[in-house]
């Protein structure tokens, strides 16, 4: 026919089309990822779970020190001491990475032990002084009793008080605790927006939920200068 041109429009934009599938074949795998990459992070906070004081296990009963360590005078006089479980949810699984031996003297307010995880670790303080009279071995075999109950069978050593009455006046008694440990995580909430800032920025954001409530084992991912600073302001006289 007069006048009239074919023109090949795959043969003029070829390259064109293909630069465009090639964007969308590249771009379909990064969303697939990047929603499974949420949808994981997602379930990581659901399992993990916030930490609030409704959260925290305080038994009656037992004396919660400012060392965040905890003490019970049982009928035979001893009294057991251990971790509360305000420290073993901010820091996850740790482990005794030194301790006092039995037969040893141990004032309040000295190195009782302590407790690491990769690397990283606190000293816990005495919260009363005496003589330790035994240690829980089978914290040995299982660290992760630390974790799962702190005050049942995750509890540490049995010490000869020496001065009950009057290292326990300062103490907090089972729920009589509660606001303090809720002032504990407010201070907690600062502090990670202070260190973190500091030493690991962008951090504070992936611990912290919507709303500001903070996730368990938020010290996990934290550095060792994090820690570090955590010793001083929380675990020190």
């Amino acid at each position: 026919m007069d006048g009239f041109t074919y023109t090949n429009i795959f043969a003029t934009k070829g390259i064109e089309y293909i630069a465009i599938l090639s964007f969308f074949a590249l771009l379909v795998p990064f969303w697939f990822m990047l929603g499974k990459q949420v949808k994981v992070n997602r379930d990581i906070k659901r399992t993990l779970g916030l930490l609030t004081v409704a959260s925290l296990r305080l038994p009656k009963g037992l004396f919660f020190s400012k060392y965040h360590s905890w003490t019970h005078l049982e009928p035979t006089g001893l009294a057991k001491v251990g971790i509360d479980d305000f420290l073993v949810r901010i820091t996850g699984e740790i482990k005794l990475s030194q301790f006092k031996k039995v037969g040893e003297h141990v004032s309040k307010g000295e190195l009782l032990m302590t407790v690491s995880t990769e690397g990283k670790s606190l000293d816990i303080l005495s919260p009363i002084t005496g003589e330790i009279v035994s240690a829980n071995q089978s914290l040995l075999q299982e660290p992760e009793l630390l974790f799962s109950d702190p005050y049942t069978t995750g509890w540490v050593f049995r010490i000869q008080p020496e001065n009950w009455m009057a290292e326990t006046t300062d103490f907090m008694l089972g729920n009589d605790a509660g606001p303090w440990y809720a002032q504990e995580l407010e201070r907690f909430k600062d502090f990670l927006g202070r260190s973190a800032g500091q030493h690991a920025p962008g951090l504070s954001q992936i611990v912290m939920q919507d709303g500001g409530e903070i996730m368990e084992q938020p010290l996990a991912t934290m550095p060792q200068e994090i820690w570090s600073d955590f010793q001083r302001e929380f675990l020190q006289i």
